[in-house]
């Protein structure tokens, strides 16, 4: 059994901040379940280009709202509190924030935590602890 506390994650080597976003990472690689969650913070007025080729990622918006665009048919996906969506096609898509959005984010393969967005919004797949 595991307990981990958000209040104990933030300051640590395991919120990791972006220009347009902050990722607490509750549970990693290292924990052994096979996928990683995330409780993450969209700044509001951001426009984020993400492309996980290496990950699947669902999603649980749990404050706020914006939106989704997926970039192989510009369909836009309005995105709101108590809603989930999943990039269940590795989609390469754009992550519009009308307010600030908290997120809690499941990740397939689990990342090990040392992860940041490339220059294409990738994740790349890091094998070491």
């Amino acid at each position: 059994m595991k307990v981990v506390a958000l209040k104990d994650i933030i300051g640590s080597d395991q919120e990791v901040k972006g220009e347009n976003w902050t990722s607490r990472r509750l549970l990693l690689k290292k924990d052994g379940m096979g996928y990683s969650v995330h409780d993450t913070v969209i700044k509001a007025g951001t426009e984020t280009h993400i492309w996980y080729q290496n990950h699947l990622e669902a999603v649980y918006c749990i404050e706020g709202e914006g939106e989704v665009e997926t970039l192989k048919d510009n369909k836009v996906w309005p995105i709101k509190k108590d809603e989930i969506y999943a990039l269940d096609e590795n989609d390469e898509h754009l992550l519009r924030a009308k307010t600030d959005m908290r997120m809690v984010c499941v990740f397939n393969p689990p990342i090990t935590g040392k992860e940041t967005h490339d220059e294409n919004g990738v994740y790349p797949v890091v094998d070491d602890e």
